[in-house]
């Protein structure tokens, strides 16, 4: 028997009510002064089948305003071992406008880009800012197209290694909405219509 459902009120975010699932990256930008910057972001994703990447964020925010400057970005997804990190990134900007935190943080450089990833993350992008769309309330989707990738050895697919096998050797970081996070490790094949195409 299905369960009843409870219509919310849309004066409250929804999403505060419910758990969702969504990557955790850490988003990379430039600084005016040519420092670099760190942000954890989740409402992120693939935009398309081929190599176009977005992420929600504000123009309240210096990730934005990075961006729209330099128009680039760099996208690190951390491992569940790598969770700290991406909380330091988060960490508030101090009296003097610098996250202090983000001194702690082992990055690495980006090989086309002038930016730099959190070390030790499994995949890597590396983009260039495609467009910015504003008007979604207060917030706006930031679309980068692609322009290199990389992603460590453990985490590459291979046709002589079985999917799951994959994933319990290098599970995967989640962030569920609200502030929460979980490993991926078990995963099981979709079982797709015969017949299906992308």
């Amino acid at each position: 028997m299905a369960e009843n459902l409870i219509t919310l009120d849309l004066n409250q975010p929804w999403s505060e009510r419910c758990f969702c699932v969504a990557p955790l990256i850490v988003v990379g930008t430039k600084e005016a002064n040519g420092e670099y910057n760190l942000a954890p972001k989740h409402m992120a994703m693939p935009l398309g089948w081929s190599n176009y990447f977005g992420f929600v964020c504000t123009p309240r925010h210096r990730t934005y305003q990075n961006i729209d400057r330099e128009r680039a970005f760099t996208v690190s997804f951390p491992s569940p071992d790598e969770v700290i990190l991406a909380s330091l990134a988060a960490a508030p900007r101090d009296c003097s406008d610098t996250k202090p935190s983000l001194a702690a943080l082992p990055t690495q450089p980006a090989s086309i880009i002038d930016g730099v990833f959190l070390q030790g993350a499994y995949l890597n992008l590396e983009c260039e800012l495609q467009q910015i769309i504003d008007g979604f309330g207060e917030n706006s989707l930031i679309a980068g197209k692609i322009l290199a990738v990389q992603v460590t050895e453990s985490a590459l697919r291979l046709s002589d290694l079985d999917d799951q096998d994959l994933l319990l050797q290098s599970p995967l970081l989640a962030y569920l909405s609200p502030g929460r996070y979980a490993k991926i490790a078990e995963s099981y094949s979709f079982p797709f219509p015969e017949g299906f195409h992308q």
